[in-house]
């Protein structure tokens, strides 16, 4: 089919022709700018490029100035200390030890997985493997963070089906265990669900490898999937915008998953890394080829010319710049030297990938596309993948916050008896978003491969690393929209510390970060600055944690619509954050469900009258208001230090120190203890008075605050001693609440005497974690 083409002589000699740039998401001023930079207007397949390019998805260019002051700003040399690779390549990587490295990262697929629910969470999946293959390593697990409108919408159940479906399928049939994560049900999510995927890598310090085009006459090799016309206009359209803005008639195919393709270019990757046949690799994912021969060579300072023609076609029928802009799958780009084409070319055919050469790297400093002779881009690639346009939007503390934060829960009506409070734990911990999550996992493989040691519901998944040591990982990741909606600062810094206090209660050492900001439109000033608060808090919490943020993902415009300035009109701001960290031996995690009976139940850390923001105050009365619980990120490394001193004491005979540790967080304490007893149905025998009497609190507020810093353990009767000493020394509160065994939960609270009725709440433990489990189940099956 014979194609009509916009060269550079044609863009030269009409200066004047009308570009569609609005079309592509370009505004005006940017458009100027290109054509600046160019000293004439662009050709089509460069306005094309450009469009993708400088799209909010690809380029950040709303959060770069921030990201810039606040991570690049406040990440110092001791920070550094454990970190191989930084911000700036397709994943972070650091140091486990051993000579052992890992590199992790989460992304976001917000917007396509409303459009197409199966396909854009199975192609978030697919991409950010991608990622951390062209880092040069093993993926070895995945977790995801989902949310979701609310439960009793018409449209909810078609984007939940969807999504646990494309990130279980596409999961599943990569042999990568799904270790753990997050799915919360919120209005606010309704036409912006959030799916955020994160994978894992494994690799030898020897073998991390970078995206950088270097080496003049070096041959630029596309293989993988062929290109095909899906996800055109993704990156720039579909991620960058509003959905009505201009919807339906502008939005853009979905991407299309092939998992069993994708399976294929890990091994082959692997051994072409291996073999020693490649110098670098990027993986083709928003904005494709655009994306891919930009950043390549703006990364390696330089030059790249390309043949479009060469480029394997699935469509014979798009034109250059829809080639240029495909976001077809599972495609990767690989530099290499003329003396090993041939043996990279016997690898990929070993594995059947389908290979070809489209171009060689230049040393001129110029990226150009030819199309059947046609000269149709001549730009400077670093003008496309780095230079894009920065901008510093206005932000300002919305109107409505104050109010916001004044409608505090002090006046709901709480309990009067133990008849109230038991069923106040059921309704918390049998609604949609505390029960069980087993409908999702269950769909998910979290044992393949062998070397899963935890995975949902534990606090953090694990996964071992080296077979002979144990050594391994450890990995949570944490958000709460509803207390970042109240306090973007607070918000931000309480994901950060509940996060890194999973992996501690699991056993494993704090290393680093990897985050995927969620928020809405950053034309809205009231968005920007939830935006702009929430990157301080987790920058200023990272600095002071001492633990750096090595790479991640800002999803913006997750907006209800062109009505700016409303509470309501963005979703509830979701900075999710993954904290990584190491263990010695995996074997030596401790899982989050009571293990044995006569155990000693132990709280650590301090309990106050912390219930704004609460899953009680939201699903007992429909209420969001008031002032979070208070993040004090000194008490949650002091917390962190006394749960490792007890994971690593050496007791000899007398065994480990904690049997099981459980966080708590949203649900607070009732629902740590119906979670611990329920996973193993083991109960217990609960006594509030020690803590109450303490804190100077009642049973309400002992059971539903969400105070921060506190961790529930088992114990062993005969180390109770070993837990007090190690909490005194970091002076942490700890106190004894109960005793673990027998079928049934019983909690006696501390003021039975002046209410009427039983003075204890019981649960039968199997049979409340059955309804726990049967909640998603009976919604959505």
């Amino acid at each position: 089919m014979e194609q009509s083409y916009d060269t550079i002589s044609d863009a030269a000699a009409t200066p004047d022709q009308q570009m569609p740039f609005a079309e592509l998401g370009l505004k005006p001023e940017e458009y100027e700018r290109i054509c600046a930079l160019l000293d004439r207007r662009p050709t089509n397949a460069e306005l094309a490029m450009y469009s993708v390019m400088w799209s909010e998805h690809c380029s950040y260019k709303s959060s770069k100035k921030h990201l810039k002051e606040q991570f690049g700003g406040k990440t110092t040399d001791e920070m550094r200390e454990h970190m191989l690779v930084g911000m700036g390549q397709n994943a972070g990587v650091v140091d486990i030890g051993d000579g052992w490295a890992v590199t992790f990262k989460v992304e976001s697929h917000n917007h396509p997985s409303f459009v197409e629910p199966y396909q854009g969470a199975a192609t978030g999946v697919g991409g950010i493997v991608r990622d951390i293959i062209a880092m040069g390593a093993r993926p070895v697990a995945v977790m995801d963070q989902l949310r979701f409108g609310a439960v009793d919408n018409p449209d909810t159940a078609r984007v939940v089906h969807g999504v646990v479906g494309g990130v279980g399928g596409y999961g599943n049939c990569l042999g990568l265990p799904n270790i753990g994560g997050e799915a919360e049900f919120d209005p606010s999510y309704q036409g912006n669900p959030l799916v955020n995927a994160l994978c894992i890598g494994v690799m030898r310090h020897e073998d991390i490898h970078l995206a950088n085009a270097e080496g003049v006459g070096n041959l630029v090799v596309l293989f993988g999937a062929r290109t095909g016309g899906d996800g055109i206009g993704g990156a720039s359209i579909l991620a960058s915008e509003t959905f009505e803005e201009g919807m339906p008639t502008k939005r853009p195919s979905v991407q299309v998953g092939d998992p069993f393709m994708e399976k294929v270019l890990i091994e082959c990757c692997l051994e072409l890394f291996h073999a020693g046949v490649v110098e670098a690799i990027q993986d083709l994912g928003a904005a494709g080829i655009s994306c891919a021969t930009s950043e390549l060579a703006a990364n390696g300072g330089t030059g790249m010319r390309v043949d479009l023609e060469n480029v394997l076609l699935r469509d014979p029928t798009l034109t250059a710049g829809e080639i240029l802009m495909s976001e077809s799958q599972e495609r990767m780009m690989a530099i290499v030297t003329p003396a090993q084409r041939d043996a990279f070319m016997a690898i990929t055919q070993k594995w059947d990938v389908e290979t070809a050469v489209i171009g060689e790297v230049t040393g001129d400093g110029r990226l150009i596309i030819d199309h059947h002779g046609q000269r149709i881009v001549d730009v400077d690639p670093a003008t496309v993948a780095v230079d894009s346009p920065v901008y510093d939007r206005p932000y300002a503390r919305p109107a409505w916050q104050d109010d916001l934060i004044e409608n505090t829960t002090a006046n709901l009506t709480s309990a009067t008896s133990v008849e109230d409070l038991s069923e106040l734990i059921r309704r918390v911990a049998l609604s949609p978003n505390q029960a069980g999550k087993g409908w999702i996992t269950d769909q998910y493989d979290r044992f393949v491969r062998g070397n899963t040691a935890l995975s949902q519901p534990d606090d953090a998944g694990v996964v071992r690393v080296d077979e002979a040591t144990g050594r391994g990982i450890a990995l949570s990741t944490d958000a709460n929209g509803w207390y970042t909606k109240l306090n973007p600062y607070e918000g931000a810094r309480q994901a950060l510390a509940e996060s890194y206090r999973n992996v501690c209660t699991v056993g494993a050492t704090p290393l680093a970060v990897t985050d995927c900001l969620n928020f809405g439109n950053p034309e809205d000033p009231d968005a920007m600055w939830q935006l702009v608060e929430a990157m301080t808090g987790m920058a200023d919490g990272c600095q002071q944690m001492g633990i750096p943020v090595t790479g991640g993902n800002v999803s913006l415009y997750n907006s209800s619509g062109v009505v700016k300035g409303r509470m309501d009109s963005s979703i509830n701001p979701t900075p999710v954050v993954g904290v990584l960290g190491v263990m010695d031996d995996v074997r030596q995690a401790a899982p989050s469900g009571f293990q044995r009976e006569d155990s000693a139940i132990v709280l650590l850390g301090k309990t106050y009258e912390e219930l704004d923001g609460s899953a009680w105050a939201r699903i007992v009365h429909d209420h969001l208001g008031g002032v979070p619980p208070r993040v004090d990120l000194d008490e949650e490394m002091a917390l962190g230090r006394v749960l490792l001193a007890l994971h690593g004491a050496q007791t000899g005979e007398l065994g480990r120190v904690i049997e099981a540790a459980h966080d708590l967080s949203t649900g607070g304490l009732a629902q740590a203890l119906v979670e611990m007893a329920g996973n193993n149905s083991i109960g217990g025998a609960i006594d509030l008075r020690p803590l109450c009497d303490r804190d100077g609190i009642d049973s309400f507020t002992a059971l539903f605050s969400e105070s921060q810093a506190r961790v529930l353990l088992e114990v062993p009767e005969h180390l109770l001693d070993v837990v007090y000493a190690a909490a005194e020394a970091e002076a942490i509160q700890a106190v004894r609440i109960g005793t673990t065994g027998g079928e049934l939960l019983t909690i006696s609270p501390a003021e039975p005497a002046g209410w009427s009725g039983s003075d204890t709440i019981l649960f039968d433990v199997a049979e409340f974690a059955t309804q726990s489990d049967q909640v998603l189940r009976s919604i959505f099956d």
